[in-house]
C-alpha cells in the first residue's frame, strides 16, 4: 500500500504535514502533493523545528512519550469515518473502520491500517512491561498496543490523540490518501 517516493520528496511531505499541523489546510497540502501521498525516506525535523511546528502537547506526546488524560482529547469519541495520520510525518496509521469504544477514553483501534506504518518495542516505565507502538518513518510515540481488544484481532491499540491527525473520507482524495477511499465505499460493520 505504501508507496515510495525519492529523497528530494521527503522534504515535500515533511512540510505537508508541518502545513497541515500548523493549520494551513488543505489546499497547501494539495498543491504540495499534487494528491498523491507518498512517503519513502522521510527525513525527521530537527527537535528545534518540531517544538515550532507542533503544539507543546503533541510535542510532550510525540517525542517524550507523554500521555492525554483520558475522555478529555481530540479523537477519543470521535465516530466520523476517515483515517488517522502521524502528526508529524503524515504516514496513515489507523482506519475508523478499525476503530471501537474500549471505554479507556482514548481512540482505540484493533489494527493498524497500513502495517508498515506501525512498529512497536517495550515499554518498561511505570514499573511494568508494555507494548510501546511508534509510527515506523517519524518515530513518533503513538500510545501502547494491549492484547484485550475485541475480535476478529483481539488487540487494542490505544492511542493519543495528540500523535494523530484525523483525515475525513470527504478529504482522502485531495489530501493524498485516495487509495484508501474503497475501503469507505461499503457499510461500516459497526
Amino acid at each position: 500500500m505504501l508507496r515510495r517516493i525519492r529523497r528530494p520528496q521527503a522534504l515535500m511531505v515533511a512540510l505537508i504535514a508541518f502545513a497541515t499541523a500548523a493549520g494551513t489546510g488543505v489546499a497547501a497540502a494539495q498543491s504540495m502533493t499534487r494528491g498523491e501521498y507518498k512517503v519513502e525516506s522521510f527525513k525527521k525535523p530537527s527537535e528545534s523545528e518540531l517544538k515550532k511546528k507542533l503544539t507543546p502537547t503533541q510535542f510532550e506526546i510525540t517525542q517524550h512519550e507523554g500521555t492525554e488524560r483520558p475522555f478529555s482529547n481530540e479523537y477519543w469519541d470521535n465516530h466520523e469515518d476517515g483515517i488517522y495520520v502521524d502528526v508529524v510525518s503524515g504516514e496513515p496509521l489507523f482506519s475508523s473502520r478499525d476503530k471501537f469504544e474500549s471505554g479507556t477514553g482514548w481512540p482505540s483501534f484493533t489494527r493498524p491500517l497500513a502495517p508498515e506504518n506501525i512498529k512497536v518495542k517495550t515499554d518498561k516505565s511505570l514499573f511494568m512491561s508494555r507494548t510501546e507502538v511508534r509510527s515506523a518513518h517519524a518515530d513518533s510515540h503513538l500510545g501502547h498496543l494491549f492484547d484485550d481488544g475485541p475480535k476478529p484481532t483481539g488487540q487494542r491499540y490505544c492511542m493519543n490523540s495528540a500523535s494523530m491527525r484525523f483525515v475525513p473520507v470527504k478529504n482522502l482524495a485531495a489530501e493524498g490518501y485516495g487509495e484508501y477511499l474503497k475501503q469507505f465505499e461499503t457499510k461500516a460493520h459497526k
